[in-house]
């Protein structure tokens, strides 16, 4: 992906480092662990405190003595965080655009936290184990960076587009909010069965990485920034953390029933529908 030597957003909120936010300690632990963060890690529009306190209670007799005050800011760190802040650029130049072209709305842009270890939403606390992930109730996304190397050493989907593609992701749930649709689903969940509930998220999740598609086909039109097997890093990246193919790592076998995500296959496509078409109506999961 070409980003370096491009701007930056304005709208970053580092706090990594800092101490703040509920406690601070990151979480360690094996396989099971990690998987708790991946698959909470596109969470959005739902029960966000009772995803955190979940985590929390199951890694809490396992929680590293490592405090965010043993974070530094070395070189790789400060890169790392400034191709965070260009992608985020990219996606207020983008939607800003198309959402006046498209929808006939002005974009509000939403502010991005990056954390280590862990910080506290207006959805509850968070901490790494968590993942990425954004809050509806203050339009905040929320990223700590050792995310990004977990998902490339454990789950195969190295490449800063695939990071790049997590980003867009997660903005793309702020459009679900701003369109209302994060709303409407939550109010559906409230009577809904537990079955019922999850298939709306698998579709929510799945319009999501549909408006992360149409966020990479209008970037690289608007400045020209996918390289050679950028769209592969993507699309790895949706596969890599699909329900069935986490559920069969995990446990060996699938449930569909309880998928909130969308399987590999399915996550491959909503992303590839957007990024070939460029038009959100062309992401509406909730009639298929």
């Amino acid at each position: 992906m070409r980003w370096e030597g491009r701007s930056g957003s304005d709208n970053i909120e580092d706090r990594r480092g800092n101490g703040s936010g509920g406690g601070g300690k990151p979480i360690k632990g094996g396989i099971g662990i990690i998987l708790v963060a991946i698959v909470t890690y596109f969470m959005s529009g739902g029960d966000l405190g009772q995803v955190f306190n979940a985590v929390v209670n199951e890694v809490s007799t396992t929680q590293s003595t490592t405090s965010t005050s043993t974070y530094k800011h070395t070189a790789q760190n400060k890169k790392q965080a400034q191709f965070v802040s260009v992608v985020l650029k990219d996606t207020e130049d983008v939607w800003s655009k198309i959402f006046v072209e498209q929808m006939d709305k002005r974009y509000q842009k939403p502010k991005l936290v990056l954390f280590s270890g862990g910080t506290t939403s207006a959805c509850g606390k968070a901490s790494t184990a968590t993942g990425p992930f954004y809050c509806p109730a203050d339009q905040k996304v929320y990223i700590d960076l050792v995310f990004f190397r977990e998902l490339e050493s454990r789950f195969n989907a190295a490449g800063d587009f695939a990071q790049a593609y997590v980003i867009a992701h997660e903005v793309a749930h702020h459009i679900q909010y701003l369109l209302g649709i994060l709303t409407k689903v939550q109010k559906y969940k409230q009577s809904a069965t537990k079955t019922q509930a999850n298939k709306v998220q698998v579709k929510v999740e799945l319009q999501a990485d549909c408006f992360a598609g149409v966020w990479a086909y209008h970037a690289h039109k608007m400045k020209n920034i996918l390289e050679k097997g950028d769209i592969d890093e993507a699309l790895n990246a949706a596969s890599q953390i699909g329900d069935d193919t986490l559920q069969k790592k995990s446990q060996g076998y699938v449930v569909p029933d309880s998928f909130t995500h969308g399987t590999s296959a399915q996550r491959m496509r909503w992303f590839k529908i957007g990024f070939n078409t460029g038009e959100m109506k062309r992401c509406n999961t909730f009639a298929n």
